[in-house]
């Protein structure tokens, strides 16, 4: 890896994390709902980025733009640090709560993720109705 691709890390992490930040400030009575919310966001986009793989675009471009869109920005979107710190805070007062939080994120990020590898395969790939691949 060289220092450019790096710097494509860098660079969408920093703006994957601003967004993350963003949200929640706006939902900053919402308790662990913006971390939810980003990490199931954030896994369905992660899906549509792997089902897409800029296939137009020469090895090189592709491989920037997973980097910069992928392991940058939504890594930096998605966070497993807030979710186990949201998770033990909920555990504090009310463990069966943090249970669920912590079945409902991991079932709903699975979920996300393989909804944008459906969505995001054209529709000649995709398999019929009914069969899971």
């Amino acid at each position: 890896m060289n220092l450019r691709r790096v710097l494509l890390v860098v660079a969408g992490g920093t703006a994957g994390t601003a967004a993350r930040i963003a949200l929640g400030m706006l939902l900053a009575d919402a308790g662990v709902l913006p971390v939810l919310i980003a990490n199931v966001v954030g896994a369905f986009l992660i899906g549509l980025l792997m089902a897409r793989p800029f296939e137009r675009l020469a090895d090189p471009a592709r491989a920037d733009l997973r980097l910069l869109l992928g392991t940058g920005a939504l890594g930096g979107f998605t966070t497993y640090s807030a979710f186990v710190t949201g998770t033990v805070g909920l555990w504090a007062d009310a463990p069966l709560l943090a249970v669920v939080y912590a079945a409902g994120s991991l079932v709903l990020g699975l979920g996300g993720a393989a909804l944008g590898l459906h969505l995001g395969r054209p529709r000649a790939e995709r398999p019929p109705r009914g069969v899971v691949s």
